[in-house]
C-alpha cells in the first residue's frame, strides 16, 4: 500500500496544473515546452519568396550514402550548375566529380576534411548548399550556410532536438533564406494523385491519416559510416525517423496552413532485436529505441495522426499512407487502393462507377481511371523524366526539380523550415512522452501563432 500510495503520489505530481521544470511546464496534465520569443526584426517566412535565379548554383555536402545520387539526378535538371562539392573523405569527393565528368559537367571545386564544408558555404558562386550528411551535422552545417547567405536544402531529420528546430527557424527568420529538409516522400506518385483526390473533395472532410517509417535496416547497419545511425538509436527513444510518414500526412492535413499539431501520445515496445544488434556490433547492454514505436497525434481541429517507427524486425516494407475521410478511404500498404461511396465518382472515364461498394476497395480499372484522372500537374509536367532517371522510382528527381523550380521563379517552396521544424521534433515530443509514461506532449507552434494565416497546403505554380 505504501508503494501504491507513493505511485500516486507522484501522478498527481507530474499532472498537476503549472508544475514547472526547466524549459517546460505541464498543463493540464499535458506537458508544454517554452516556446522562446521571436527576436526584435525578425518576422516569419511563411510563404517566403525570394529573388528568381535563372541558374541555381549548388555545393554539396556529404557524398556517402545519399550524395552521390543527389548530384547525378541534378546533372539532369536544366537551369544549375554544380560548383562545389565537399565530404569528410577526399576519396568520396574524386567519385562525385566522375559522376560530373561522365555526365558532361565541369569540374567542382573539391574540399575534404572536418572543416571543408565551412569554406564551401563561404563561396560566393553558391546559391545552394544541398547537405547529406549524419543527422548530428545538419543543423550546425544549415545554420552556417544560412548565415552566409545561402539557401539550404538538408536531409531527414533535419534536427534532432527542439533546440536545433528553433535554430533553424530563428536563422531562417532572420536571414530571409529557405531551409527545406528533404522529405521525398510526399513526391511519390500515389501521395501526389491522392493529396490531388484530397483536394477536389473526393474524400469529403479528412479525419484521419496514418503514416509510418517500417524498414528492416538489418542489412544497411554496417554501411553508416563510424556506426552513427545505430549509435544514435542506442541513446535516442522515441520515433527518431518520422518525417516519411508524417510529411504526407501534414500536407492532407495542412498542418501549419490552416490546423496545427496540438498534442501527441507515444507508446514503444521494449528493445529485443535493436538491443541484439548492439550488443553484437557495438558492446551495448542497453538500447533506448523501442523495437517498435507509435505516437498519435491530435489537431487543432480534431482529427488525427497515427505514426509508426519499426527498422528492427523482420516486416515488410511499409509507410503506412492512409487516409480516411467522410465520404472515401486510401490506402498505400500493403496494397494501393481506394474505396469511395458510388456517388463520389462521375464521369465517362470512370468504370461503373454505379456498381461500387464503399465496403471494398474499387477495382483496378476504376483505380487506375481515378489515378489518371487526377494525376498530379507535377506529375503530369515531369512523370516521364522523373522515371528515367529514378531516386526512389522518380520521387527524389521530383524533389529536386520542385526545389529548383521554386527558387528559379521566385516562389515559396514546396515545404519551409516550418515543416522541418515540426517533423524533426517527433523525436524529441515522443521521447518526453515515453519518459513520462505516455503522457501527453504539446507539439510547439514554430509559426508562433501563424498556423492558420495560410488557407491550406498547396504547390507554388507559375500561371500560363
Amino acid at each position: 500500500m505504501k508503494l501504491f500510495a507513493r505511485f500516486l503520489c507522484a501522478v498527481a505530481v507530474a499532472a498537476c496544473c503549472g508544475c514547472s521544470n526547466e524549459g517546460w511546464t505541464t498543463v493540464d496534465g499535458v506537458i508544454v515546452f517554452d516556446t522562446p520569443a521571436r527576436a526584435a526584426g525578425q518576422h516569419s517566412v511563411l510563404r517566403l519568396q525570394t529573388e528568381p535565379l535563372d541558374t541555381v548554383r549548388v555545393g554539396f555536402i556529404g557524398l556517402g550514402m545519399r550524395g552521390p545520387g543527389a548530384v547525378e539526378r541534378f546533372t539532369y535538371l536544366d537551369g544549375v550548375e554544380i560548383n562545389a562539392l565537399c565530404d569528410l573523405l577526399p576519396e568520396r569527393v574524386a567519385s562525385s566529380q566522375q559522376i560530373l565528368a561522365h555526365r558532361g559537367f565541369p569540374e567542382a571545386a573539391a574540399y575534404s576534411g572536418e572543416e571543408g564544408w565551412r569554406e564551401l558555404c563561404e563561396r560566393d558562386d553558391i546559391d545552394l548548399v544541398y547537405i547529406c550528411t549524419p543527422w548530428q551535422q545538419h543543423v550546425e552545417m544549415a545554420v552556417y550556410a544560412m548565415e552566409c547567405g545561402k539557401h539550404v536544402a538538408l536531409e531527414v531529420p533535419a534536427a534532432t532536438s527542439l533546440a536545433e528546430c528553433w535554430q533553424l527557424v530563428d536563422t531562417a527568420e532572420r536571414t530571409r533564406r529557405h531551409c527545406m529538409m528533404l522529405e521525398n516522400c510526399v513526391y511519390d506518385f500515389f501521395e501526389l494523385t491522392t493529396l490531388n483526390m484530397a483536394r477536389h473533395g473526393l474524400f469529403g472532410e479528412i479525419l484521419h491519416v496514418e503514416g509510418a517509417y517500417i524498414h528492416n535496416l538489418e542489412p544497411f547497419w554496417d554501411h553508416y559510416q563510424g556506426n552513427w545511425r545505430l549509435d544514435f538509436n542506442q541513446s535516442h527513444r522515441g520515433d527518431v525517423y518520422a518525417t516519411h510518414g508524417l510529411g504526407p500526412a501534414c500536407q492532407l492535413l495542412d498542418i501549419h496552413r490552416g490546423d496545427r499539431m496540438r498534442y501527441l501520445v507515444a507508446m514503444d515496445t521494449p528493445s529485443v532485436n535493436g538491443l541484439a544488434i548492439a550488443r553484437e556490433k557495438m558492446g551495448a547492454e542497453t538500447f533506448a529505441n523501442g523495437d517498435h514505436t507509435l505516437t498519435l497525434i491530435k489537431t487543432e481541429r480534431g482529427r488525427t495522426i497515427h505514426l509508426q517507427h519499426n527498422v528492427y524486425t523482420p516486416r515488410p516494407y511499409s509507410r503506412m499512407y492512409q487516409l480516411t475521410g467522410t465520404e472515401g478511404f486510401a490506402d498505400k500498404y500493403p496494397v494501393e487502393g481506394y474505396a469511395f461511396r458510388p456517388e463520389q465518382l462521375s464521369g465517362e472515364e470512370i468504370p461503373d462507377h454505379e456498381n461500387l461498394s464503399a465496403h471494398g476497395f474499387v477495382p483496378e480499372t476504376v483505380k487506375k481511371a481515378l489515378m489518371e484522372r487526377y494525376k498530379h500537374p507535377i506529375v503530369l509536367e515531369i512523370e516521364e523524366k522523373a522515371r528515367e532517371v529514378g531516386g526512389h522510382g522518380g520521387m527524389d528527381f521530383i524533389m529536386d526539380y520542385r526545389l529548383v523550380y521554386c527558387l528559379q521563379h521566385g516562389l515559396p517552396l514546396d515545404m519551409d523550415v516550418y515543416d522541418a521544424a515540426e517533423w524533426s521534433a517527433m523525436g524529441a515530443l515522443t521521447a518526453m512522452s515515453l519518459r513520462h509514461n505516455s503522457a501527453p506532449v504539446a507539439v510547439p507552434d514554430f509559426t508562433r501563432g501563424d498556423w492558420n494565416k495560410v488557407d491550406g497546403f498547396h504547390h507554388a505554380m507559375l500561371v500560363r
